[in-house]
């Protein structure tokens, strides 16, 4: 199968997605149903999809409500109250919100105003050039971690890097091939800021003991596609993308309707992406930061 076939693949699965999405509008919607309709997995469809439509899923969830509710207000004479029901708003104030947010105006505002237009675009940023992956087999690794929750650009790593590197210390467990990691459990663009969850981690090759917030953890072994970035950590967001959206359906050898099974080259497994910190930057300009991003594949 040619790899053009393959993106034309993943571009169907995510329309039957899309259509999913619109059918079910006015239900709750759950990721591992939209993903299983789409066959694909509920781990990793956050990111596919962003990367095929421009947008984190629950952004494109909220704004074809939003949209939807536009039209209603626009061309039916329903109570306001009852188009936020039939579109998937629990309660009017819910669709009051989210139509501020995203048209700077209220429903009724909309509704009593004729000559506003405020259908908008969503922005999709380019995929740029991707540098093909390197393939490891990795044993699991025991690493000494500290757990943090909140938006990632606002968190303190250096801190907890400096935090993690006192119980290298004390616990007298330095040696060569510690390495700084960070192991990411959500999706920056699908999951609330605040929820999101950060292991920041070393990698160490003695016995170590969890102590106060430290925790010891094994890091999964097992195959990885590996891609480098050398560049600014704001600009690993557009890695991502790229992976998702170009490398992982060029190398699907599925098939159509499948769920990248075992005989998949890229075929994904449902453990957590993590990033590897090859230098400091407290010592490296931000255009030379070398990062490694693994991706879990059987």
């Amino acid at each position: 199968m040619k790899k053009t076939d393959t993106h034309e693949i993943y571009q169907r699965r995510i329309a039957t997605a899309i259509e999913y999405i619109n059918l079910h509008l006015d239900e709750e919607l759950e990721v591992a149903d939209i993903a299983a309709v789409a066959h694909f997995s509920p781990f990793h469809f956050h990111r596919i999809f962003k990367a095929f439509r421009g947008e984190p899923l629950g952004r494109y969830i909220t704004r074809l409500r939003v949209e939807t509710a536009a039209q209603l207000l626009r061309h039916t004479g329903l109570p306001i109250e009852t188009i936020a029901y039939n579109v998937g708003f629990g309660v009017p104030a819910s669709l009051n919100k989210a139509f501020r947010a995203l048209y700077d105006t209220t429903p009724t505002e909309y509704r009593s105003t004729k000559n506003i237009h405020i259908m908008k675009t969503p922005q999709i940023n380019p995929f740029f050039k991707l540098k093909a992956p390197k393939f490891v087999e990795l044993e699991p690794r025991s690493v000494i971690c500290l757990s943090l929750v909140g938006e990632y650009s606002g968190l303190d790593f250096g801190t907890a890097f400096v935090r993690l590197w006192a119980e290298v210390k004390a616990q007298k467990l330095f040696s060569a091939g510690i390495e700084h990691i960070c192991i990411y459990h959500d999706d920056p663009k699908s999951t609330d800021p605040v929820r999101l969850r950060t292991d920041v981690c070393l990698v160490v090759r003695k016995p170590a003991a969890a102590a106060g917030e430290v925790r010891v953890k094994t890091l999964p072994g097992g195959k990885y596609a590996v891609f480098t970035h050398t560049g600014p950590y704001n600009e690993l967001g557009t890695v991502y993308d790229a992976i998702y959206g170009e490398w992982v359906p060029a190398n699907c050898t599925c098939g159509d309707d499948c769920q990248c099974g075992d005989d998949c080259k890229c075929a994904l497994r449902d453990e957590p992406v993590f990033e590897k910190y090859c230098n400091a930057p407290a010592t490296t300009t931000s255009e030379k930061l070398k990062t490694e991003i693994y991706i879990p594949i059987k």
